[in-house]
């Protein structure tokens, strides 16, 4: 992967985003719907409520991660949650999500924040294992909870 590249996107990237945040979503057992995830994705960007970074081998985009800004009460100080990051299948195994997070720590780092957080599924091993390969570490102390609530 010599041609790697790692960047911002911005509001041209937004097709390609949406793409590949469609194929995130089944992943995770949605059903496609392209015009929802473009218009996501839109959102996010135009509004600058996330920081998105895309993949790009040799023209094509390949993957994406997608920051949020938050704050940590506790430590009075802002932080990003990584809640989205996909790689497309045939280009896992060839560093692109260990890039991919490794530009969200810097630009973390660029932009003040006390930490990332984030969380993925118990039998998700191949994205632990990276997770901990760069230092993450496991929160031992704290459990997550959620509760929808359709407003």
């Amino acid at each position: 992967m010599n041609d790697l590249i790692v960047r911002i996107a911005d509001d041209h990237d937004i097709d390609n985003i949406a793409g590949l945040f469609d194929l995130y979503r089944q992943f995770y057992g949605q059903e496609s719907d392209c015009v929802l995830a473009y218009e996501f994705i839109k959102n996010r960007i135009e509004r600058e409520e996330s920081v998105v970074f895309l993949a790009m081998e040799k023209g094509v985009s390949i993957g994406f991660c997608q920051l949020y800004p938050s704050f940590c009460s506790v430590d009075a100080m802002p932080i990003y949650i990584l809640y989205d990051l996909y790689v497309k299948p045939e280009y896992r195994k060839h560093g692109v999500a260990r890039k991919l997070m490794l530009a969200a720590e810097e630009h973390a780092i660029k932009s003040g924040k006390k930490r990332l957080e984030l969380s993925t599924a118990k039998n998700n091993h191949s994205a632990q294992k990276l997770y901990e390969s760069l230092g993450w570490v496991k929160d031992e102390v704290f459990l997550c909870y959620s509760r929808d609530v359709k407003g």
